[in-house]
């Protein structure tokens, strides 16, 4: 069988929703712990990324798996591939507004 029909695995990031806003597009944070050249000490790095959510279903606060993929537009190069973990409260779209009885849960710890 020839290599002709194989590809190489495609890049793969889990990240954090941190706006719904813009329609199909999610934009994703990864935070990563670098290594620092001369001190040693840990930091924390952050990259955002656009990523393509044909059915809207990502919302701000989700943990998401995203994957690399063709140039969708002048900013999206990722496309959603699943949620890994739903966040509570926030539909799709809305300003951020308390959540009724969030509040409570909250104040009691």
């Amino acid at each position: 069988m020839s290599d002709a029909g194989k590809r190489t695995p495609r890049a793969r990031i889990t990240g954090e929703v941190v706006s719904d806003r813009m329609h199909k597009t999610v934009v994703v944070r990864e935070v990563r712990s670098v290594r620092h050249p001369s001190y040693g000490k840990f930091v924390n790095r952050t990259t955002k990324y656009h990523v393509h959510d044909e059915e809207e279903a990502a919302k701000v606060g989700d943990v998401v798996e995203i994957e690399h993929t063709r140039p969708l537009s002048a900013l999206k190069r990722w496309r959603l591939v699943r949620i890994v973990r739903a966040s509570r409260g926030r539909v799709r779209g809305e300003k951020d507004e308390p959540v009724p009885g969030l509040e409570s849960e909250e104040a009691a710890k």
